[in-house]
């Protein structure tokens, strides 16, 4: 990503408001502090005021699974999410515009030490809250099931490979019709962490084939480019002979490839998804509690599906004002309950997280204070 040196402010019409302004949540009180968690039955602490966040499209869905289950709970607190992508989630975080963001990568080096200036000596966390397969959609009619290896997936994204009938995706496909179709390879336009998590699979899985650096932005020129994940589906839906990726929840009518696994061919799902997560490992030389993975992209278990993004929430663990560290306190208590992670997974259709996951978490929410 290629931080702006300009702050970018979060203001939103009343229009964008009035789509995206969320009722949330409350919170735990495990910790001992004044902000409660825990489900919608609890008896919590009443809260008021506003709390901004920005970040990844994939968590839009979500983010009303978690807010509508709790407006009730917290009537008087307000979430207002932009889902302008995780860069300008991650942008807009360290720049000081949002209280929190939303994002389908973990922090680089530079932005890592960007967010650490901004929050202090206190540190920040980085919470792996909403977990989801990538599918690869495509717009072929006729052909309702697809197999990609991942050296066929990543000649396709490179160009390599330029119509349907290709031989080596009838190889993966015996006795398949396969279209002489021109193949329109669709790519993220924005700053994007589901490109990050799309790459960084190519990377691992066909590196060979796939020869790029894994980047939110996308490497290659050549194919069409869409913003923002509902841009994705919208130029597969349009293009007959189109394929791109995009948050598993959003594919719709678009068909869904499975995806080559060691000698099988998986398809994504929410447990899939989540079993290459559980094992995979905390990245190296991290916060106490920053919580990014490095995704196991090369499994050879028909139980894991590769292509998934963790999508994460960042925020300070140290806050200037009380009443805003006591809101992502709870907001993100609620986001990490099993409510409310069962509450995104029937808006979304994402893995909700483990109760290992969940624990993790809870040490660095019980953490969040405030300096003032």
């Amino acid at each position: 990503m290629k931080l702006s040196t300009k702050t970018r402010a979060v203001t939103l019409s009343a229009a964008f408001a009035s789509t995206l302004a969320l009722a949330a949540c409350g919170a735990s009180n495990e910790g001992g502090t004044s902000a409660a968690t825990g489900s919608a039955g609890e008896s919590q602490e009443q809260l008021s005021g506003t709390l901004n966040g920005a970040g990844a499209s994939s968590q839009q869905a979500a983010m009303q699974g978690w807010t509508a289950g709790f407006s009730s709970v917290q009537p008087d607190v307000t979430v207002n999410y932009d889902p302008v992508g995780s860069g300008g989630g991650r942008e807009q975080f360290i720049a000081g515009g949002v209280d929190f963001a939303g994002s389908d990568a973990a922090l680089k080096d530079d932005e890592l030490t960007a967010a650490e200036d901004r929050c202090g000596s206190a540190g920040i966390f980085e919470l792996p809250d909403y977990i989801s397969a990538i599918a690869v959609v495509y717009n072929l009619p006729g052909v309702d099931d697809l197999n990609l290896s991942p050296d066929v997936l990543a000649g396709i994204f490179t160009g390599a490979i330029t119509t349907w009938d290709d031989p080596a995706i009838a190889a993966d496909n015996e006795g398949a019709d396969l279209p002489s179709t021109t193949i329109t390879p669709v790519h993220r336009a924005d700053d994007s962490g589901t490109t990050t998590n799309f790459t960084q699979y190519l990377s691992a899985a066909s590196p060979s084939v796939w020869t790029s650096e894994p980047d939110g932005e996308w490497p290659l020129s050549g194919g069409e480019a869409a913003n923002q994940t509902s841009g994705m589906i919208s130029a597969v839906q349009a293009g007959e002979g189109a394929i791109g990726y995009a948050d598993e929840s959003q594919a719709g009518d678009l068909g869904v490839a499975n995806i080559g696994v060691g000698s099988d061919f998986v398809a994504p799902s929410p447990e899939a998804a989540a079993a290459v997560v559980e094992n995979s490992e905390l990245q190296s030389g991290r916060g106490e509690f920053d919580f990014a993975y490095d995704i196991n992209r090369t499994t050879e278990s028909a139980d894991e599906y590769p292509i998934v993004l963790v999508s994460y929430h960042i925020g300070c663990i140290s806050y200037d004002d009380a009443t805003q560290a006591d809101l992502v306190k709870a907001f993100l208590g609620y986001v990490i309950s099993e409510d409310g992670q069962n509450a995104a997974a029937q808006a979304a259709g994402n893995a909700p997280i483990s109760d290992s996951l969940r624990e993790q978490a809870q040490t660095a929410i019980d953490a969040i204070t405030s300096g003032s």
